[in-house]
């Protein structure tokens, strides 16, 4: 019985930190177009980084863009929000990552436009050089993390 106590016990201190971590995974809501692959693949590249994703399809994404403000010419083809950040097209989950345990003042990440090699974005060896934008709390904006080629 005590042999038993004791596995239990055991196991039970070993599965109890993944539990924690699971639960303490990050949730990041996206909206995007129900016809957009690239979307598709952005979630999949965050959920395979460890966050929890809930898609939301939505006929246009640009208010969502407006309402969490980011800046139209910070654009792309989806949007996302996670711990009161707004996260703008196809920003890598490291970096939203990093935000989220730097927690600067700030309204959210941007990759604008769809550039080749970004999570989603890939397209056999091709990768662009491209920039993650930090949109600051006052709506202006500048380079977080340069990605090269």
């Amino acid at each position: 019985m005590q042999r038993r106590s004791f596995l239990q016990g055991t196991l039970a201190a070993l599965l109890l930190p993944a539990f924690s971590a699971r639960a303490a995974q990050p949730v990041i809501e996206v909206y995007k177009t129900p016809t957009c692959g690239c979307c598709h693949l952005w979630v999949d590249h965050l959920r395979a980084n460890g966050f929890t994703v809930t898609a939301r399809d939505v006929s246009d994404t640009s208010p969502y863009r407006r309402k969490f403000g980011v800046p139209e010419e910070l654009g792309s083809c989806h949007t996302g929000v996670v711990g009161g950040y707004a996260i703008e097209g196809h920003v890598p989950a490291q970096d939203i990552k990093r935000l989220l345990a730097e927690k600067p003042k700030a309204k959210g990440l941007a990759v604008p436009g769809m550039p080749m090699g970004s999570p989603g974005m890939e397209q056999g060896s091709r990768k662009d050089p491209y920039d993650v934008m930090l949109i600051q709390a006052d709506g202006r904006h500048k380079v977080y993390r340069h990605v090269g080629a």
